[in-house]
């Protein structure tokens, strides 16, 4: 697709009679009258984490005895056995990017008979496509080509928030204590899953000081991402969100405005793309976002919180569907893996035996 970084930045920059304009036309990019959710359970396998983003209330300090250095398989398990009773198709699994290079992730970690974190997934994901009717999807922050080959044999799909392509944020009290945010590997691990062809969600964090010109260059970075590879199912453009004891608590949240202005862009990049807000950071407008071209609700849990907002709770699937069908939209739940990429060349023989 072609469409060049003054035209995108216009998008941004609109004002006044503009934004609707561009809302109008976002939506009128939106491939059909559908709004999609995914049931899931959301497992933090350890919140134990190398970066220190000053935005996250994720991270945990392993030295403190309440933190979550490692579920344990049985814990985990269960909750996924819950999910499978309540109908559930997704698990979710997340943790602290490259968590077991602390000491004590790796004491935990041979508790339960595993030397790395990447070997307890991999075994995680197996027992839930064998024992449940839940598919896997990991995001786990920057990862070598080999860790994303062995992890596609047992997920469905996989994600990771490129969230900015700003070298300036990483200088700045969102990314300076977080050696995992720099563009440049997040970019080479989502080319790498294009590489081997794994169905992927990505998308930006809107709000942590990247300046307009910077936000269009990320979305470009993506598009120019897809346009060669072709696996990006969903791209998801979040908001930052102040939260107490952080470091950018001070820090102002995005307008609204520049949401619609964001996801409408998003939206007009990506026509071959589910485009998502979150709609438990922002449910008092979400109606707004599906009139400037949503077509996703993301992962929706009738069981467990959102690790990484547990302030915001999930809404409940009858609010959902009573915001969509209020706008003539239809809801429809769908798997972690969107329908395009459920074929051989995407998935695993044993992830597709499971779908």
């Amino acid at each position: 697709m072609s469409i060049s970084k003054k035209d995108v930045v216009a998008i941004l920059s609109a004002d006044g009679d503009q934004i609707p304009f561009f809302m109008e036309k976002a939506c009128h990019q939106r491939s059909n009258n559908t709004v999609t959710y995914s049931k899931n359970v959301f497992l933090p396998i350890s919140n134990v984490c190398r970066n220190d983003c000053g935005y996250c209330t994720f991270r945990q300090n392993p030295q403190d005895p309440k933190t979550n250095l490692l579920m344990d398989p049985e814990e985990v398990m269960k909750i996924i056995g819950h999910g499978h009773d309540r109908g559930c198709r997704e698990a979710l699994f997340t943790f602290g990017e490259h968590a077991d290079e602390n000491p004590l992730v790796l004491e935990a970690l041979k508790k339960v008979g595993h030397e790395t974190i990447l070997d307890y997934l991999y075994f995680l994901c197996e027992e839930t496509l064998n024992k449940t009717n839940l598919l896997p999807h990991s995001n786990l922050g920057i990862l070598e080509k080999s860790e994303l080959k062995m992890l596609k044999e047992v997920n469905a799909s996989m994600g990771l928030m490129l969230e900015t392509t700003s070298e300036r944020i990483m200088k700045t009290v969102a990314h300076q204590h977080s050696p995992g945010k720099d563009p440049k590997k997040r970019i080479k691990t989502i080319k790498n899953a294009g590489k081997l062809k794994i169905p992927f969600t990505t998308g930006l964090l809107i709000g942590i000081g990247e300046t307009v010109e910077e936000r269009a260059e990320a979305l470009l970075e993506i598009r120019k991402i897809q346009d060669k590879q072709g696996h990006i199912q969903e791209i998801i453009i979040q908001n930052f969100c102040s939260k107490p004891g952080i470091a950018m608590e001070d820090h102002p949240e995005p307008s609204l405005a520049d949401m619609i202005r964001t996801v409408a862009a998003a939206r007009i990049l990506f026509p071959d793309c589910g485009v998502q807000v979150p709609p438990n950071l922002n449910l008092e407008v979400a109606q707004i976002f599906l009139l400037t071209g949503t077509d996703d609700w993301g992962g929706i849990s009738p069981l467990t919180p959102d690790h990484v907002n547990p302030e915001a709770p999930w809404p409940e699937l009858k609010e959902l569907k009573s915001l969509t069908e209020d706008l003539g939209f239809k809801l429809r739940e769908r798997l972690p893996v969107y329908d395009k990429f459920i074929n051989s060349q995407y998935l695993s023989d044993v992830v597709l035996e499971n779908i």
